[in-house]
């Protein structure tokens, strides 16, 4: 399929499940507002589910070429149907063997974008309940977007939050929302949910308090300002509170088509991808959830 070749691919991790579908939706919809060209990488991980080779595939627990010809067959379709969709994109299909997160964190290293759906079949079983997510939003060297099935509605309107806690990758965060904000013409509502870190959890009185709250704020007024310059057509929004990080993203999630967080912050955002946060957001998010490790 010819089309548009601009730059480094979106790739979108497939195995013909409803959420790999909605993800390649998603990925199809971000590369006619980018140029980028669109892959479809099919992941075996072979004795993952014994007796499971693909969707729609006779069963059995070693690889043949004819359950190797009905996976290239699968994913040939929805790329062919894709591209026939959207004949201004370039879109191709591959299937690769190994353990998925490995496959794609390597993918990831010549990739503008990495999209996932939140759970699938086959090689990504389990999507969400194991270690593939945080493995690959953890380590992928691109941007990762976790879309499921029961958001992609939501991924067509609203306004693009962003978790910041002035912690470095939360500033790549912020960089890659306002971005996004601006790609996609609608306004950025920055978040942090102030949370006492190091001297600041010593304060006593509400005063004291107060003043921490207010030096933290100014702080993300400054970072903000700089790309309100760069980017003066976008309407920003900055909000804090003292809230549960997590419980203040997936309220905002409501009302935005993408939520952007960093890999691992300090405070509020602290052990994102590590702990409970993150979890949350990318299994109860009401919109999709963009995990900006580095650009």
């Amino acid at each position: 399929m010819t089309g548009s070749t601009n730059g480094a691919e979106i790739v979108v991790g497939y195995d013909g499940s409803p959420d790999a579908a909605a993800a390649l939706d998603w990925a199809l919809d971000q590369a006619r507002r980018s140029g980028r060209p669109v892959r479809l990488v099919y992941v075996f991980e072979w004795l993952t589910v014994a007796g499971w080779v693909g969707p729609g595939v006779t069963p059995g627990m070693w690889p043949d070429e004819q359950a190797r010809q009905q996976v290239e067959e699968l994913v040939g379709k929805a790329a062919a149907d894709a591209g026939a969709a959207n004949p201004e994109l370039t879109v191709h299909g591959e299937v690769r063997d190994g353990p998925p997160a490995l496959v794609l964190e390597e993918s990831s290293a010549e990739a503008d974008l990495v999209v996932l759906g939140g759970r699938g079949h086959g090689g990504f079983a389990g999507l969400l309940a194991g270690s593939t997510a945080v493995s690959v939003t953890a380590h992928a060297h691109c941007p990762v977007v976790v879309v499921r099935r029961d958001t992609a509605d939501a991924a067509r309107s609203g306004h693009v939050t962003v978790g910041v806690d002035g912690s470095e990758p939360s500033l790549v965060a912020l960089g890659y929302a306002v971005e996004e904000a601006a790609l996609r013409r609608v306004p950025l509502r920055v978040l942090r949910s102030w949370q006492p870190r190091g001297e600041q959890a010593n304060l006593t009185g509400e005063q004291a308090r107060d003043a921490a709250m207010a030096e933290d704020r100014a702080e993300l007024d400054e970072a903000v300002r700089r790309w309100r310059e760069t980017f003066p057509d976008v309407e920003v929004s900055v909000e804090t509170g003292t809230s549960a990080p997590a419980g203040l993203l997936i309220e905002s999630s409501r009302r935005s088509q993408l939520v952007v967080v960093g890999t691992r912050g300090r405070g509020g955002l602290r052990g994102m991808l590590l702990g409970s946060v993150s979890q949350q957001l990318i299994q109860h998010a009401h919109c999709p959830v963009a995990v900006v490790r580095e650009r």
